[in-house]
């Protein structure tokens, strides 16, 4: 129980980057870290039950279906990457896990064209392991999750709503996410899931993450981080997938590189920590001043969202963006008396040419969020001016 049964089962966004990273970055070799801000104490036995899980992930590969979306669906990922694809295979040596009582600890280390496919499939593995061991059942039968399912999209459709579904993640498990993405698709404009996506006809959703500007801060620097990651995502893309993440180094010091060029080629932004009210406002103040008109721009909203928030913030924009709201744990893991694990895996390390690790840093517009050593953060905070 629990598996991860097919190659796509994984996020767009990993996609995307991987195909930017194979054309930029073949060498460079990282680290990822797994976080748990919630702290939980995992069961007894969670990191051996875990691994042949993890293990079994070597034996998958991509279906000539999954090919054929990939190719026909999202043409903005080359042909030769799409190859590449069809080639690669899982490594669970690039893996080490270890439990110290109810912690526990897992380092990813590899190249980063290959290792940057662990963290979604990795962190779903974790949230349905855990439910499955903590003894964490469904409250309700298939019956009562179709209602809900359809109370949640009247809300979508009386508010003309454009959501995405982004719960692969810290779903509840892979039916329960299988089963809402099936309901919800009529009123959805896409999912992360790719191989959802292929399963209902859906567009596949997704740009970029964090470790893009993280990876390009260890090699250009913090200040130009921002604007050397834009640059080459443009490069590789040319304009498509054209949503730029604003808050690695906190939303204020990504507009500083948010100049003409960018704000006029890229199509908007994600928002993903912060007050979303606040954002949007930021985001008008910082169109206008540039004479481009906000409402020609689009507004990604992604952090922890709830349709029913997702629908005030329509409220409150209106047209004066065209918004987007995507929408995770609370599709996924929407279930009665369940928490759903605050987990992420972050980059933590680059290589540098000298042999040396160099520590990534990641400043939220959230201190709560932040991620590298205290040691890491404080010099980023100095050179950034902060």
């Amino acid at each position: 129980m629990g598996y991860i049964e097919h190659f796509t089962d994984n996020d767009l966004y990993k996609y995307a980057m991987q195909n930017a990273v194979i054309e930029k970055y073949p060498r460079a070799v990282v680290k990822y870290k797994f976080i748990d801000r919630g702290n939980t104490e995992y069961p007894e036995g969670f990191a051996k039950a875990l691994w042949p899980k993890i293990q079994f992930m070597a034996n998958l590969s991509l279906h000539y279906e999954e090919k054929d979306f990939l190719l026909e669906r999202c043409s903005y990922l080359s042909p030769p990457y799409v190859e590449f694809l069809k080639a690669y295979r899982y490594r669970p040596s690039e893996i080490q896990m270890t439990q110290k009582e109810g912690k526990l600890d897992i380092v990813i280390q590899g190249p980063w064209y290959r290792t940057i496919l662990w963290e979604v499939p990795l962190l779903a593995l974790i949230s349905e392991t855990y439910f499955d061991m903590t003894g964490q059942k469904l409250k309700f039968n298939d019956a009562a999750l179709t209602k809900t399912n359809e109370e949640k999209a009247a809300i979508i459709k009386v508010n003309e709503m454009d959501v995405a579904e982004f719960g692969t993640r810290r779903r509840f498990s892979y039916t329960f996410q299988k089963q809402t993405v099936r309901e919800l698709s009529k009123n959805l404009v896409g999912t992360s899931n790719v191989f959802l996506a292929k399963e209902n006809n859906l567009k596949a959703i997704g740009t970029q993450a964090h470790e893009w500007y993280m990876f390009h801060a260890t090699k250009y620097g913090y200040p130009s981080a921002n604007y050397m990651g834009m640059k080459k995502w443009v490069s590789v893309y040319e304009g498509q997938l054209g949503i730029a993440l604003t808050d690695t180094f906190t939303t204020e010091q990504f507009l500083l590189s948010f100049g003409k060029r960018f704000a006029r080629l890229f199509d908007g932004v994600r928002h993903d920590s912060g007050d979303p009210f606040e954002f949007y406002q930021t985001m008008i103040k910082h169109y206008m001043d540039m004479g481009i008109d906000p409402g020609s721009k689009d507004i990604v909203f992604s952090d922890g969202l709830t349709i029913p928030v997702a629908a005030k913030l329509k409220q409150r924009v209106g047209n004066l963006f065209h918004t987007s709201y995507g929408i995770g744990t609370a599709l996924s893991n929407d279930v009665p008396g369940v928490k759903p694990l605050n987990i992420v895996i972050k980059m933590s390390d680059v290589l540098g040419r000298n042999g040396r690790w160099q520590p990534t840093v990641k400043l939220s517009d959230v201190v709560g969020k932040h991620t590298g050593t205290p040691e890491a953060i404080e010099i980023c905070q100095k050179l950034l001016n902060f």
